[in-house]
């Protein structure tokens, strides 16, 4: 193994993460020679695919059975990722994915292989112009910028199954249309094609009413403990709705990002908005589906919880009138933890496909 360290996204230049120095940095069995580390692989197989546009690629990087999760539904197969990877370029032609950052764990092996499972948490920042037909419409001409975070399961060289949140609700109101309006359409489009997204996700929906995060106390050293931070941050605050526990998890300073482009500082800025948005959710249950954690410049730790939310919308306000409808939300946190506090959350879901739930359920 070479003597470099393992890669860190967030604090490498992109000339040296797209041409990395020295051999192997890590064991990476089932995977080929020339990625120096999982982020490496992570990294370069997005830029090969997007950047170079060889969205062939699809078709070598990501397992042929493949399963992607998106709360509008899943994509199977690795043939459709290519088809949906080609649509996404002719909306958005001079799309751009830059990586600002990748946090991952080795995971024990899965059934198929003997080889490890490695999981990412991979933040984007897309740059793009509407130049073509979206499913949202006709070419709009308007500059968008947006957050991803794709969580990808990879082993033997391949993507075999992808959570993937991306913030639609920003994308919607920079190429100038109202969220909520767009979700009627939407609604109305699916009730059309036979889609019921409720539906759907009524076996998601029951797994987190079955199974949700118990209460758990905040640990002494959350850098150490990343799991017990992520169990007692989201049973506490999302679970329990303990607003008086905010400023033990949140740094008073805390930079935070939530979909549609709601940015907040401090957290009573980002406790504002968690209560006026559970508040239309007001029985929601909280289950943790994957954590993942890398070091950040010594004391600081990155971490990316996986989650999901259910519960039933009988509250007025941030949805709209109550419809009685099931909710469910598949959604993917970054946390960046310095002396026991989040300093930095960027936490996204897809809050367009939620809202054609709801509308769905007034047709």
């Amino acid at each position: 193994m070479a003597k470099f360290p393992i890669t860190h996204v967030a604090t490498t230049d992109l000339s040296e993460l797209l041409h990395p120095l020295g051999g192997q940095r890590m064991d990476l069995p089932g995977f080929d020679k020339e990625f120096v580390d999982f982020p490496d692989y992570i990294v370069r197989i997005t830029d090969r695919i997007w950047h170079e546009r060889n969205v062939e690629l699809c078709l070598k990087y990501y397992a042929e059975d493949s399963l992607i999760h998106t709360q509008g539904g899943q994509i199977r197969g690795a043939q459709t990722v290519v088809d949906n990877t080609h649509a996404t370029l002719e909306a958005f032609p001079d799309r751009v994915l830059d990586p600002d950052n990748v946090i991952w764990s080795k995971d024990a092996p899965q059934p198929g292989s003997d080889n490890p499972v490695f999981y990412s948490s991979h933040l984007i920042t897309s740059k793009m112009t509407n130049l073509g037909p979206s499913e949202f419409g006709p070419a709009t001409g308007r500059k968008v910028k947006v957050i991803t975070i794709a969580d990808c399961a990879c082993r033997d060289n391949v993507v075999f199954e992808e959570w993937l949140v991306r913030d639609y609700a920003t994308v919607v109101q920079q190429m100038g249309f109202v969220v909520d309006q767009m979700a009627q359409k939407l609604a109305k489009e699916d009730r059309d094609a036979g889609i019921d997204l409720i539906r759907h996700h009524a076996e998601n929906h029951a797994t987190v009413l079955d199974a949700p995060v118990r209460l758990t106390e905040k640990p002494e050293t959350p850098e150490k403990k990343p799991y017990a931070f992520a169990k007692s941050f989201f049973s506490q605050i999302w679970g329990a709705k303990d607003w008086s526990k905010l400023a033990e998890f949140y740094d008073f300073r805390v930079d935070a990002t939530y979909p549609g482009e709601r940015l907040f500082y401090g957290h009573d800025q980002v406790g504002e908005f968690m209560q006026e948005m559970l508040a239309a959710i007001p029985d929601a249950q909280i289950k943790i589906e994957h954590v993942a954690d890398i070091p950040y410049l010594g004391i600081a730790r990155d971490i990316a919880v996986r989650w999901s939310l259910a519960g039933t919308h009988t509250g007025d306000g941030f949805y709209g009138k109550a419809t009685g409808a099931n909710i469910y939300i598949m959604g993917v946190s970054q946390f960046r933890i310095i002396n026991g506090r989040i300093h930095e959350d960027v936490t996204i879901w897809d809050d367009v496909a939620v809202r054609r739930m709801i509308e769905n359920a007034r047709l």
